[in-house]
């Protein structure tokens, strides 16, 4: 039976039906806004999966091409491999589910999400996180509670619920909020320098909007929801519980006194170690189950260390930025290039000054367009002491470099200022603790070592929390630890003068507003920190790029002059690239784009450009040459493609015969331009120049 619910947000309906279509999926819903429509699936293997000790979960979230009435590109003509986008969207509906799906429910669960139709003003990812709450709250999967979501958006001081594609180049802010009815769960997005303040009042915005979804759906689960399936609780011998800790707390008192990451990490698998083997005749065949009271008492113990005690791993105060350090220039021959190590976490950056047929094509449902700023986030397995096989870039890697391109996309100056595709690359060569706030300090560095005109320095800061009860604890610049182990991470970027960047995800049921603005204001103070230590190495960019960067330049010509300087057939485009080494790109509203293997040649074909497409002007000298002769006078080129008459009256202060008596083809010769006629035909004299 079809069953549909729907609220006003914004100034749109939205609506959620279930009944309709997909009856075999465990739970399934379509959720339309505007005219865009997501269909959402939800399914759950046959068996519970015994042998994992996380949320068996996965989302993916795909876009039809026909969604937006296009047919794809390609030699199979269908959707292939996900996009960036879609791996983004996966990621940012998989975070709110995830923080509220039962670690007991041992169930393999898919939640496939599909666009089924875009009117290409609302963003089906939000609809993408509305449709996982819903469908898993009529199916048989016990989801802990409904979710909500908005995207925020502020165009002329005013908040704007579910901006279209076309209010957000408007908008001071475009941040994605999920919540429950009484929390939030995760927050991402992108900002241009907005406050504490601001962001705190964006938050409680999208929570008041939020609370609309939740309603709709409890309602449908009320009148569509399905039995649930059993939880599958893990079932400890207390007898084993209470051997484990006997043997593993001090193992773990001990690692805890080790500062350092790895010799920590090291005491620990010899603590388990030590008590597997202790145990292996008393309880035989159980070392997972040990493995797990081990653990969950490491949690225990880490966790009172903070609460109870006020310490934290490596003996820092909750607000404590560990110690930064900054190399720049690191790298020879590379563009810019930066080393920023805070703690035990390191990234080097480089930065390269690319042309125009180095920029990125954007493609999807939306009209595809070019960006000149590239960033690419890189995570070896080496970094954090592992031995894998790279097999390119993951789900990870695509979230955090987006994250951090969005942290500094900002401070990118227009093309007019810096005419150059820019690409970012991070390689983390250390991690404990958030490598993609690193990924910003150093891509900030970075741009600034290149040369690039950006307009201030960013920094990036990643806030935790613990949580027992009513007691919070919000801890600055976590530990790998205090994250994995923690219930927040929380990852604030931005300048001086405001936020950039927001991401937000949880392990607990959610987090106040009271909890959001101690973080908030503690991420303001951690990032101001940092500013200060990088603005030590560099506070302005270099006054002159690399020498191994390509020459570049832009600039207008008339729209007129566009054929003159392509020529026919692109011959004269061809020509002035040959002679001057360079590459040249004209667009069709007159913009010119040059760039040169070596400083000068750009500067050289601008001036041969210029010279193309100057204006005669009355009274102006030119040294031209004679390109045709006739009985009445000589045409004469005095810029190229532009000639003009010099009249056989206007050749010489004396009377001639022939024009021939003194000109030929070929040769140079001193005109001034007597007169343009309304036609634009030039008249020019040799007469009384000096």
């Amino acid at each position: 039976m079809k069953i549909t619910k729907s609220a006003v947000i914004g100034d749109r309906e939205l609506s959620i039906e279930t009944g309709r279509v997909a009856k075999q999926a465990g739970g399934s819903v379509l959720v339309q806004y505007g005219e865009t429509v997501v269909l959402v699936a939800v399914a759950t293997s046959a068996k519970p999966v015994e042998d994992k000790d996380f949320a068996p979960l996965m989302v993916d979230y795909r876009e039809k091409f026909s969604a937006a009435g296009k047919v794809p590109g390609g030699f199979f003509k269908r959707e292939g491999r996900p996009t960036e986008k879609e791996t983004l969207s996966s990621r940012l509906i998989d975070r709110p589910v995830r923080a509220l799906f039962n670690e007991d429910f041992k169930y393999e669960t898919i939640i496939n999400v599909t666009v089924m139709s875009s009117d290409k003003e609302n963003d089906s990812d939000i609809l993408g996180i509305i449709g996982a709450s819903a469908s898993l709250m009529v199916s048989d999967v016990p989801f802990e509670a409904s979710i909500g979501a908005v995207r925020v958006g502020k165009i002329n001081g005013e908040l704007i619920v579910n901006p279209t594609f076309q209010q957000l180049p408007e908008s001071k802010m475009d941040i994605t909020v999920a919540g429950t009815k009484d929390s939030i769960v995760m927050v991402e997005g992108v900002s241009v320098e907005i406050s504490e303040d601001e962001l705190t009042e964006a938050l409680e915005f999208a929570h008041e909007n939020i609370k609309k979804m939740v309603t709709i759906i409890d309602e449908l689960h009320k009148e569509a929801g399905k039995e649930k399936k059993p939880l599958s609780p893990k079932e400890i011998d207390p007898e084993l519980d209470k051997r484990v800790r006997e043997l593993a707390e001090p193992k773990i008192r001990e690692a805890m006194n080790e500062k350092e990451k790895m010799p920590r990490y090291e005491k620990i698998d010899e603590g388990v170690a030590f008590v597997t083997e202790q145990l292996e005749e008393e309880f035989p065949e159980m070392e997972k189950e040990i493995y797990l009271v081990y653990k969950e008492l490491q949690k225990e113990m880490i966790r009172d260390l903070i609460i109870k005690e006020k310490k934290r791993l490596d003996g820092r105060s909750y607000t404590d930025v560990r110690p930064i350090s900054i190399e720049l220039g690191v790298l020879p021959r590379t563009h810019g290039s930066a080393l920023f190590t805070r703690g035990e976490t390191q990234s080097l950056t480089v930065v390269t000054l690319g042309t125009k047929e180095d920029e990125q094509k954007i493609e999807g449902l939306e009209d595809s367009h070019y960006s000149n700023y590239i960033l690419h986030y890189n995570f070896p397995a080496f970094s954090v002491g592992e031995a894998r096989v790279p097999r390119g870039p993951g789900r990870r890697e695509i979230g955090h470099g987006k994250l951090a391109w969005k942290a500094l996309r900002y401070a990118i100056p227009s093309t007019e200022e810096f005419p150059y595709t820019i690409r970012i690359e991070s390689d983390i060569l250390e991690s404990n603790g958030s490598s993609s706030m690193a990924t910003v300090c150093a891509g900030s560095l970075a741009m600034m070592d290149a040369g690039v005109t950006i307009k201030k320095q960013s920094a990036g800061i990643a806030m935790g929390l613990i949580k027992e009860e009513d007691e919070f604890f919000v801890l600055s610049d976590i530990l790998g630890d205090e994250d994995h182990l923690g219930d927040m991470d929380f990852k604030v970027a931005g300048s001086k003068d405001g936020f950039t960047a927001v991401q937000m995800d949880i392990k607990i049921k959610g987090i106040s507003i009271e909890i959001m603005k101690k973080a908030i204001q503690q991420a303001r103070d951690g990032i101001d920190h940092i500013l200060g230590e990088m603005n030590k190495a560099i506070d302005t960019p270099r006054k002159e790029l690399s020498k191994y960067a390509p020459s570049m330049m832009k600039f207008t010509v008339d729209v007129d002059n566009i054929g003159m300087v392509i020529g026919p057939g692109g011959k004269m485009i061809r020509e002035l690239q040959e002679k001057t080494d360079t590459k040249i790109w004209i667009e069709d509203d007159g913009t010119v784009f040059i760039a040169g293997e070596g400083h000068g040649s750009a500067e050289k074909a601008k001036a041969m450009i210029d010279k193309m497409t100057e204006v005669p002007e009355v009274g102006k000298i030119y040294d031209g040459i004679v390109k045709k002769i006739t009985d009445f006078g000589a045409f004469v080129e005095i810029l190229p493609g532009k000639d003009g008459l010099l009249h056989i009256s206007q050749i010489s202060d004396q009377r001639i015969a022939k024009v021939t008596d003194k000109l030929k083809m070929g040769q140079e010769v001193r005109v001034k331009v007597k007169r343009i006629d309304p036609q634009g035909k030039v008249d020019l004299t040799a007469k009384h120049i000096n």
